[in-house]
């Protein structure tokens, strides 16, 4: 079983029956029937459905050296052809979301990539088992295992001293035993939590408490892990009134381990904070994963910028120039995110094992630059459709007696009044709606807070080239 389709994906996380809770119960029966799960589940399974278009079989299965095939989003790049590869790949799924969904597949399954291209990093090191993340490298390749993951702790107390406090929430190794590890607190944020084949463990660099230096991986339905689900902000269930939300409004949950046996072949590394940390800043997650990222977020803004001139041509608004100049806002962030995302692949070098590294630092620009940009992108769009964004009646009013003057009155330029009310909601839902406030504070996070990153990326510049450059205009006669 090289890939499997959206059924199949359905029927395996149907059977789990995860410990899944939201508005206070606990979810009963198949979560792909739930209202707040089965918009996300169904557009999960079609990007599974995808894998198995024969027309798309070339892009989305990789067949290694030995015969083996497998998903491509599984596939740790040797070439350059294989990094484009996989940027195609991510982006033909991330076109059929509007780059919408941020935990499609490709990502969960590049970051275990990553982490099955890094495993010397844990040999011959105290507490690590890198044999247990080949292996499950092997299985999830073989039965092409869905994965979410969380790693970030409560927000209770982020100040530098909060290692010492005694009563914390986050969660920890708290007994070592013949059958495992046992992990007792919480995590934050695991987005799909609950809607997954399994859930990856890790704690974040920079760990202080050793007992919560640790990674591992888990069965979603594993006893004892519980997933407790945010308010679901799929709208009223409609898609003409909320054309986005009903469709790819992924979870999220805080996760919670009540005395939480990890058996020890799932353990990555245990009680070991040098490895926490090495795993990530000398491993290649930053570049896989920022990679898969920035791929997405390309098709992203292009999805913007598609609703941007829409509404400019539907209300007739591109004669003026202030209207030109936001457009060419957004045109501006989706060349630089190309022109960065290829330049990623220009700088890309094998690394001694012979796994080609995207460089880092084109794609590191990438994100942060997004995380300004976005909340940006959304401004623009509430700007150019001012108070048609607020004005929405929905479906059911053009449905009634006095459809057919609301058509009349609510029409645009060379659009009928239903149609443009259906446009100005797949905007409005995009920056206006608890879904697209949730789309905007996401990526305005995504891959860290922006003040940290920017600190990164000025950090790990070599500034001596152009010191040089500049030096030699001093030493000129």
């Amino acid at each position: 079983m090289a890939v499997i389709s959206g059924d199949e994906y359905k029927q395996r996380i149907d059977r789990l029956q995860s410990d899944v809770w939201i508005t206070g119960k606990k979810i009963e029966g198949p979560i792909s029937r739930h209202p707040a799960f089965k918009g996300a589940i169904q557009s999960q399974s079609e990007l599974y459905d995808l894998q198995k278009t024969p027309d798309y079989c070339d892009v989305f299965i990789h067949t290694d050296e030995s015969g083996r095939s497998f998903g491509t989003s599984y596939l740790i790049p040797k070439s350059l052809t294989d990094l484009a590869k996989k940027r195609k790949m991510v982006q033909m799924r991330a076109r059929h979301t509007g780059g919408l969904m941020g935990r499609s597949p490709d990502y969960m399954n590049t970051v275990l990539a990553a982490f099955r291209s890094s495993v010397h990093i844990l040999e011959g090191e105290e507490n690590c088992f890198p044999e247990n993340i080949v292996k499950l490298y092997e299985r999830a390749t073989e039965h092409d295992f869905s994965f979410t993951h969380t790693f970030i702790n409560p927000q209770n107390n982020r100040s530098l001293l909060a290692f010492i406090d005694d009563d914390q929430p986050n969660a920890r190794v708290i007994d070592r035993t013949d059958e495992g590890i046992v992990v007792h607190g919480a995590k934050l944020l695991a987005t799909q939590g609950g809607m997954t084949d399994e859930i990856i463990v890790f704690s974040p660099p920079g760990v202080v408490d050793q007992s919560q230096a640790f990674a591992f991986s888990i069965p979603s339905d594993t006893k004892g892990l519980t997933f407790v689900c945010r308010k679901s902000f799929t709208g009223n269930g409609s898609g003409f009134d909320s054309p986005l939300s009903t469709r790819f409004d992924e979870m999220d949950s805080l996760v919670m381990f009540d005395h939480v046996v990890v058996p020890w072949e799932r353990v990555f590394y245990y009680d070991n904070n040098k490895v926490a940390n090495d795993f990530f800043t000398a491993s290649s997650f930053a570049p896989f994963t920022l990679h898969q990222i920035v791929s997405r977020q390309v098709v992203k803004t292009e999805f913007v910028l598609g609703i941007a001139r829409l509404i400019v041509d539907s209300i007739n608004i591109s004669e003026y120039e202030h209207v030109q100049t936001k457009m060419t806002e957004i045109i501006k962030g989706l060349e630089c995110a190309r022109a960065l995302l290829i330049q990623s692949e220009v700088e890309a070098e094998k690394d001694e094992r012979g796994v080609m590294i995207p460089g880092c630092g084109p794609l590191y620009v990438a994100v942060n630059l997004f995380q300004d940009t976005y909340p940006r992108f959304a401004e623009i769009i509430q700007i150019l459709g001012a108070s048609g964004m607020v004005c929405l009646p929905d479906e059911g009013q053009f449905d009634s007696p006095i459809g057919e003057d609301l058509s009349r009155y609510m029409k645009g330029c060379d659009i009928g009044g239903k149609e443009r009310v259906h446009l100005f909601n797949l905007a409005a839902d995009l920056c206006m709606s608890q879904f697209g406030s949730r789309q905007t504070l996401y990526e305005r996070f995504f891959f860290g807070d922006p003040v940290r990153l920017s600190k990164t990326i000025y950090q790990a510049y070599n500034f001596d080239g152009y010191k040089t450059f500049a030096k030699s205009f001093l030493e000129r006669e």
